[in-house]
């Protein structure tokens, strides 16, 4: 840890969700949900409307649905917008400090005391986290960030949660454990559900419960290199360097047993849970992978490895569940398990699953209702195409006219010009054309097949000079 609050983590508002809205002018203050839109879909990122209804990350579409109001929009992703804007703000950093670390698209440290010339007192990284805040705000077209700034990643990390959205947390070298000791266990990182549950069953709730406890106590209840670094992190203790460009090669979560445990059936519900956090932090980094892992450590300590390379890079946590449950049926469970670890590698930039997968051959507008304004006519309800995947790169389409298109997806007409599909079905597409710096446009019922409609690039945010 460090004597000077000179780490910073910037993380970006319901980041996929406010490019929407940055873009869309006629999402501006509604509820939105971007992910798989189809009746399989996972939630990427809602926006903090749609989060008022309770749409977080990771819940399946479906149950948003249910909880969010009509007009609330459904959109599939667009990776080539967030990538842009994503460069824009990690290019900000970078004019701050030469170690800048990317943990995903929206997210990233900062270590100022590389940066050289910035004054480091308290009262001075907090006018700094100011400009950058305008500064991000101003080059992205509106899209905010919440900033953390303390003497490790830890306290960094934990500060840009504290006051979201747009939010600022300069933590004053000393007073590292007054901050983190009232917050739940949860807040540190490595204490998911599992941990948290044999954590809540020995009274620790809080991370001042949590540093109540000793070395031996933890490391016998979480096992030896978990305790040590749950031990480390409830007392501050955090000396973990800023390295820029550090590519990740794998994504992957474990989790060690109070008791050995041999349970198919309960084994699976542990391997469900660890998928669904890899499948997460693989959506928020906008990559995939082809090879899914499992890691077994035995009643007697031994560890092995199982392995399966799939036919195309995937961030489907019920893909990689499946996956890592035929690895354990074939790895047996004899004798008990004391650890189990679930990863995902060989990653790249996300290439298309079953993004175009349909349910039926119908579709929806993004509200979940038919289109009411414009020149849309009157069209049945209709339904999404289905998403196991919610960020989708441009696709190499081969599928019939009627499925090209999906729910948030950026178009051009040779005579109307730029908007996006609104929604699609029976041979038609219903564009809304509109963009980031237009206001609310009209809607407009297309076939699906017309020659002058095509998929386009992102729209630019920024007005022509």
């Amino acid at each position: 840890m460090r004597r000077e609050a000179s780490v910073l983590h910037l993380d970006l508002d319901a980041f996929f969700a406010a490019v929407e809205q940055r873009d869309k002018p006629s999402l501006r203050g509604r509820p939105v949900v971007v992910g798989g839109v189809g009746g399989r879909g996972v939630v990427a990122t809602a926006s903090y409307e749609a989060r008022a209804y309770g749409a977080r990350s990771a819940m399946s579409t479906a149950e948003a649905r249910r909880r969010c109001p009509a007009g609330t929009a459904f959109l599939g992703g667009r990776f080539a917008a967030y990538r842009r804007t994503s460069d824009v703000v990690m290019g900000l950093l970078r004019e701050l400090s030469p170690l800048v670390e990317p943990a995903s698209l929206d997210e990233a440290y900062v270590d100022l005391a590389a940066g050289g010339g910035h004054d480091l007192s308290v009262d001075g990284v907090t006018a700094l986290g100011h400009a950058l805040k305008e500064r991000i705000t101003e080059a992205t077209g509106g899209v905010s960030g919440s900033v953390g700034i303390g003497t490790s990643k830890l306290i960094a990390k934990i500060g840009s949660d504290l006051d979201k959205p747009d939010g600022l947390v300069v933590v004053r070298p000393g007073n590292e454990l007054d901050m983190l000791h009232p917050l739940p266990v949860t807040r540190l990182g490595g204490v998911g559900p599992a941990t948290a549950e044999r954590l809540h069953q020995v009274g620790v709730t809080t991370v001042a419960d949590l540093a109540a406890k000793s070395l031996t106590d933890l490391v016998a209840l979480t096992g030896r290199a978990h305790g040590a670094s749950l031990y480390a992190l409830a007392r501050a203790e955090d000396d973990r360097p800023i390295v820029p460009d550090r590519g990740v090669k794998s994504v992957s979560h474990e989790e060690t047993f109070e008791r050995d445990l041999t349970d198919l059936d309960v084994l699976g519900r542990e391997i469900d849970s660890m998928a669904a956090r890899v499948g997460q932090r693989l959506r928020t980094s906008a990559v995939s992978g082809r090879t899914v892992t499992l890691k077994l450590r035995r009643y007697d300590f031994t560890t092995l490895t199982r392995s399966q390379t799939l036919p195309q890079p995937t961030d489907d946590p019920r893909l990689i569940a499946t996956t890592a449950r035929r690895l354990l049926a074939d790895a047996g469970t004899s004798g008990g398990l004391r650890l189990l670890g679930v990863g995902v590698s060989g990653l790249s930039v996300y290439a298309q699953g079953d993004l175009f997968s349909v349910d039926d051959e119908t579709a929806e507008a993004p509200d979940g209702r038919t289109p009411v304004d414009g020149a849309a006519g009157d069209l049945p309800r209709l339904e999404a195409p289905s998403s196991a995947t919610p960020i989708p790169a441009q696709p190499v389409v081969t599928a019939p006219a009627e499925r090209l298109w999906w729910p948030g997806q950026d178009v051009a007409h040779d005579e109307l010009g730029a908007g996006w599909v609104w929604g699609r079905g029976l041979s038609r597409v219903t564009v809304r054309f509109e963009g980031p710096t237009t206001a609310p446009g009209p809607v407009r019922t297309l076939a699906a097949d017309d020659p002058a409609l095509h998929p386009a690039d992102p729209p630019d945010w920024r007005p022509p000079v």
